[in-house]
C-alpha cells in the first residue's frame, strides 16, 4: 500500500507475525506497515490480546502452524513491536463493550477473540483494523473499517 490507510490503525496479530517471519509471502507488506506508515502520519496501535496471540503463535512449533521461535526470541520480538505501536488498555470499558458486542453479533467461541479486538478499538476510538484475515472480521465491518494488508 502506497497511500495512507488511516490516521489510527490496529495491526492484527497475523500482520505482526508476517512482519517477523521473512518466509511469509506478506512479509514485505507487513514490514512496510511497521516501517513506513508512521512516517506518513499513521499511528499504529496494538493490544495486550494481540501481543499475547503473537507470543502464542511465535512459540508454537512449526508443525502446529507456529513460528517455532524460542520464548526469548518471541519476547524480544514483542518488545520490539510494542516500541513501534501504542498499547490500547484493556480495561473495564473494553470488557463492557465486549459483552455488548458479542450479544449484538450473536457469536461465541473463537470469535470472542476477534470481538475483543474490535471492542478495544471501539472503546479507544480507533476505527481501522489491518489484517490478513478480512473474513474473520466482516461481521464487524459496520462498526470498524476492515482493511486487507
Amino acid at each position: 500500500m502506497t497511500t495512507k490507510v488511516a490516521d489510527r490503525i490496529v495491526l492484527d496479530t497475523n500482520v505482526l507475525l508476517a512482519a517477523t517471519d521473512a518466509g511469509r509471502a506478506e512479509h514485505a507488506r507487513a514490514r512496510a506497515a511497521l516501517d513506513e506508515w508512521p512516517a506518513r502520519g499513521t499511528t499504529l496501535y496494538t493490544s495486550g490480546q494481540i501481543l499475547r496471540e503473537y507470543l502464542s503463535v511465535a512459540t508454537r512449533p512449526e508443525a502446529r502452524n507456529g513460528l517455532g521461535l524460542s520464548l526469548a526470541d518471541s519476547v524480544g520480538n514483542v518488545r520490539a513491536l510494542a516500541e513501534r505501536m501504542r498499547l490500547l488498555a484493556e480495561n473495564e470499558k473494553v470488557h463492557t463493550r465486549l459483552l455488548e458486542l458479542v450479544a449484538e453479533v450473536d457469536r461465541g467461541g473463537k470469535q470472542v477473540h476477534d470481538a475483543n479486538i474490535v471492542a478495544t478499538m471501539l472503546t479507544h476510538g480507533v476505527d481501522a483494523l489491518v489484517t490478513l484475515n478480512v473474513g474473520d472480521f466482516t461481521r464487524f465491518d459496520d462498526r470498524v473499517r476492515i482493511v486487507a494488508l
